[in-house]
């Protein structure tokens, strides 16, 4: 049986650039340049060569199948055209003679040695030993040397998951995203926010919202065939082999690339992108201000704006969020939210939901051990997630907001609902050990540092989604009221088993009322008991919930300091003569709402349900409506963050603000700033202790030396912010305390 071959066809040598779009697909009354002369929006006038012009082309080694078919604008100087061959319709822009520098390169404008086939340049190009240029139109002063392939086919979808005339609905690009077998799959578009690939991806059972975002999807792009690729002004594109159907803004620098391919690469004055030496990128959407640099492979992805990819970094069918780096490691299947940082080699990120602020350590594999028959397994982790080094863990997992995991192998599926826990597998004791509130009495350094830099390092220029990176926001918080009743309920029912061993344990609502009464009581049996968490771990081994009393105390500290810091930011916009007008000012203050992280953007539940029924009743039409949305909803954030701060406040404390008096405020005011004093002195503490361990102070041979390097304590520039936030509060506080003794 004969071997299958290469299916080589011929045809006549008059036929290379022409008839890019095929007959069929032609509408009627238009020829295969109409979309081409949609796209060219140069504004160049264009006319034929004169013969003098066709000479000295000729003489300088180019030629063409048709030299009527070459059109220049009246600045051309066939002096800067040199061993060129050109095939279809070929429009050239001004050709002067200058030198373009880019960086170390300085190049000659012109076209030289290159293969040129219906394209539209720009003014000032420089194409340079360009084995193959096929159907691209070109911006001015844009510089391409050393490539051997740069193609636009007839059905250039360029990274956009759609369906041009004429092709099976089977050939879609569909990213795999948050699980590998494909069962929360999204089409992924140019402008894609995180939103709204978490939407997609989370409503499985909604069929009529899904097949609304798959309608959005495809009236926003074309499905004609013969778009030409785009090269924006001023972009470098330089020593590359394979560049086809790829889209290309202004001011973008490729180096050395292997191959890009089906992509659209955004570049401008929002961001301008880099790609570099040995890439190979396809299937992809790449947002501004994106840097892939040395061996990055990428396929079925977006990358949102000011991310990276560096250093080996494998993406595969995933979305990676703004403002996020990736280096070193393999990341499939997964949906990350931004602020996202994993740069450490050997670290494994597979069918993840990632909700932003996030650090992957070196050595993590999250994700490669599943539990099922098939590879379905997910994991979920809220905002501020943070893997120890060399943490392996099993899927079906969750985590709450602000999880740390101690080096380990985690045998087991885990759901952590503490916020700010430290998770450790204690193996010489064969359980799982949970700290509540582990970051605010360790290392508040780092919390408060993290939520800082996040927001200074947002480069977004578009931020239709407004992001939350304060670590006390209506996710945390309703997880901390969460974590106060399972604290309660755990201690409880450990006293009882302690006072009445070999009986059973009351119901879980008895063991709350007992172990609340206890730790308002301050007693000092609950630090004497095991208390053991229920629900945690799919084990049948102990898990031990330490600190759980201090825990519980300072869960409640950081909801009065959320709400009465809320209530000073209303207070300072609104500036109350007295108590009694600022009572009079303040909103309606309802039950605590569920919220949701939709991409990063905090939005109450029934907003976001609103949303969908808006989607569905198609009230909301188009993917700009969608993020239109998002913009309003940001712009509620504000006033819908004080309404939860507030009715945290009085579930809490079982109070009426609107009718509280001088005296509760005042008792308010005072515990927020006790709450800030000791997150301040802990911020400090937290950052003394490196300066104070002789293990760190060994590879000194004085304090000089050591503060050379690693700079003074006392000049740290962020606890000196925070000391000038504490003072500021408490000058707040002051003046709010003069507005309670006013009398209306």
């Amino acid at each position: 049986m004969p071997m299958p071959q290469n299916i080589i066809r011929k045809s006549g040598i008059e036929s290379i650039g022409y008839g890019f779009i095929k007959p069929e697909y032609l509408p009627k009354n238009k020829d295969e340049y109409y979309l081409r002369n949609i796209q060219n929006r140069s504004g160049i006038d264009y006319r034929k060569l004169s013969a003098y012009e066709i000479e000295v082309l000729v003489r300088n080694g180019n030629t063409s199948d048709n030299w009527n078919n070459i059109l220049v604008s009246d600045a051309f100087n066939a002096q800067l055209v040199k061993h060129c061959k050109f095939y279809g319709l070929v429009r050239i822009g001004k050709l002067e003679p200058y030198c373009l520098e880019f960086s170390d390169l300085k190049v000659p404008v012109g076209l030289y040695n290159s293969t040129i086939i219906s394209c539209d340049l720009g003014d000032n190009v420089v194409i340079d030993n360009v084995n193959y240029l096929s159907h691209y139109i070109i911006g001015n002063e844009v510089i391409i040397v050393n490539v051997n392939e740069l193609t636009t086919t007839d059905r250039a979808k360029f990274g956009n998951g759609i369906v041009k005339d004429g092709e099976s609905e089977s050939i879609r690009i569909w990213m795999e995203i948050c699980n590998e077998n494909g069962g929360r799959s999204v089409i992924p578009f140019n402008g894609m926010l995180p939103g709204d690939a978490y939407l997609w991806s989370k409503y499985r059972d909604d069929e009529a919202l899904l097949q609304q975002f798959k309608n959005f999807t495809e009236q926003q792009f074309k499905t004609q065939r013969g778009y030409y690729g785009k090269i924006g002004d001023r972009t470098v594109i330089k020593n590359s082999s394979i560049i086809k159907d790829v889209w290309i803004g202004s001011d973008a620098y490729i180096k050395g690339a292997n191959k890009l391919k089906n992509l659209t690469i955004n570049s401008g004055p929002e961001g301008r992108s880099q790609i570099g030496e040995g890439c190979e990128i396809v299937n992809g959407i790449i947002g501004f201000g994106c840097r892939i640099f040395y061996g990055v492979k990428a396929v079925r992805f977006v990358m949102a704006s000011h991310s990276q990819l560096k250093y080996g970094a494998r993406l595969i069918n995933s979305y990676l969020g703004s403002n996020a780096t990736i280096s070193c490691c393999e990341v499939l299947n997964s949906l990350i939210f931004p602020a996202h940082e994993q740069h450490h080699n050997n670290s494994f990120l597979c069918a993840a939901l990632i909700m932003g602020q996030s650090n992957i350590a070196a050595g993590a594999t999250i994700g490669s051990n599943h539990n099922s028959r098939s590879p379905d397994g997910e994991l979920i982790a809220g905002r501020g997630f943070w893997p120890g080094l060399s943490v392996s863990l099993k899927h079906n997992t969750r985590f709450a907001s602000f999880t740390i995991l101690a080096k380990g192998n985690y045998s087991y599926e885990l759901d952590i609902p503490l916020p700010f826990s430290l998770v450790s597998n204690n193996e010489t004791l064969n359980q799982l050990t949970v700290m509540p509130a582990y970051w605010l009495m360790y290392n508040m350094y780092a919390l408060e540092r993290n939520a800082w830099k996040y927001g200074d390092r947002d480069k977004r220029t578009d931020k239709t989604q407004l992001l939350e990176y304060d670590y006390l926001a209506p996710d945390s918080v309703n997880e901390l009221f969460h974590s106060l009743q399972l604290l309660e309920r755990f201690i409880g029912k450990a006293w009882y088993l302690r006072e009445k061993p070999g009986k059973q344990a009351p119901q879980p609502a008895v063991c709350a009322a007992k172990g609340k009464e206890l730790l308002e009581a301050g007693d000092p049996v609950v630090d004497e008991l095991e208390v053991l968490a229920e629900g945690f771990e799919n084990a049948k081994r102990k898990t031990v919930i330490v600190k759980a009393a201090k825990a519980w105390h300072i869960y409640k500290e950081l909801i009065i300091y959320y709400g009465i810091q809320q209530l000073l930011v209303f207070a300072a916009e609104n500036k109350p003569k007295s108590l009694t007008e600022l009572k009079s000012l303040l909103p309606v203050i309802g039950n605590r709402t569920e919220w949701m992280n939709i991409g990063g953007q905090l939005m109450p539940a029934e907003e976001v349900q609103t949303l969908k029924t808006r989607i569905k009743e198609n009230k909301i039409k188009s993917w700009d409506a969608i993020h239109q949305y998002y913009t309003e909803a940001g712009s509620k954030y504000p006033a819908q963050k004080l309404k939860h701060a507030l009715a945290s406040l009085q579930e809490l404390l079982q109070i009426n603000l609107k009718k509280a008096d001088t005296q509760v405020y005042a008792d308010l005011s005072d515990k927020a700033i006790a709450t800030k004093e000791w997150m301040t002195q802990g911020i400090y503490d937290s950052r003394a202790k490196d300066y104070q361990n002789k293990f760190r102070k060994m590879v000194y041979t004085s304090k000089a030396e050591m503060d050379k390097v690693v700079g003074k304590l006392e000049d740290n520039s962020f606890i000196q912010q925070q000391q000038e936030e504490l003072a500021r509060m408490k000058r707040e506080v002051k003046s709010f305390k003069r507005i309670q003794q006013i009398s209306a």
